[in-house]
């Protein structure tokens, strides 16, 4: 990652919690991050993990999420002024977590309905990372088309499909097996899980 700034998208799949871990990691490893949210993506959580608010004027409410910290930006999903709407943002590239299958179709379409969508597009035009942590299941045939269209324009297809090898000892251990991959593929170090071989 060129940038210690990075856009995390929260959007209205199931998994809120690969969510909140990785935030809590990148908060850790002293990333900063754009924090955006969508309406679906406050309900799910709500649902979720529990009732507080999520979304305060349409922005996401840092201090829900426990980012306080000075590194951290929030965003409404329909503010295009944000920085990361522009290839001149110079941001280090986003991660969609978890990523529904409504914002995949969107994002092989080319259609940049609200601010997760156009800063996903810079990422592609501009050729940064785009990491797409899907959460869905069974796959239709739209969404395997979908998933390789966007694979074929340069996005990393994540799928929230976390390893049992380690043997998980919670719900946390799942969900930061996931997150340790999504680091890997960010090129942030992390200690969450030792290299394979280095048990």
């Amino acid at each position: 990652m060129t940038d210690r700034r990075l856009v995390v998208a929260v959007t209205g799949a199931s998994g809120s919690l690969y969510a909140l871990r990785l935030l809590r990691h990148l908060d850790a490893a002293g990333v900063g991050i754009d924090l955006l949210l969508s309406a679906a993506g406050a309900e799910v959580l709500r649902r979720e993990v529990d009732d507080r608010d999520w979304l305060e004027e349409g922005r996401p409410r840092l201090e829900s999420f426990e980012l306080n910290g000075e590194r951290h930006r929030a965003f409404s999903a329909r503010d295009f002024g944000a920085p990361c709407a522009s290839g001149t943002g110079l941001l280090g590239g986003m991660v969609i977590v978890p990523a529904s299958m409504g914002t995949l179709g969107r994002l092989a379409a080319g259609t940049s309905d609200n601010l997760i969508g156009r800063a996903a597009d810079v990422c592609l035009k501009e050729r940064r990372t785009l990491l797409l942590v899907c959460r869905e299941t069974p796959l239709s045939t739209i969404h395997l088309r979908n998933m390789l269209t966007l694979a074929e324009a340069g996005a990393v297809i994540l799928p929230a499909a976390p390893g049992f090898y380690r043997r998980p000892r919670s719900i946390n251990d799942l969900a930061d097996h996931l997150c340790a991959k999504i680091l890997d593929n960010l090129g942030l170090v992390h200690n969450i899980l030792k290299p394979w071989g280095e048990d």
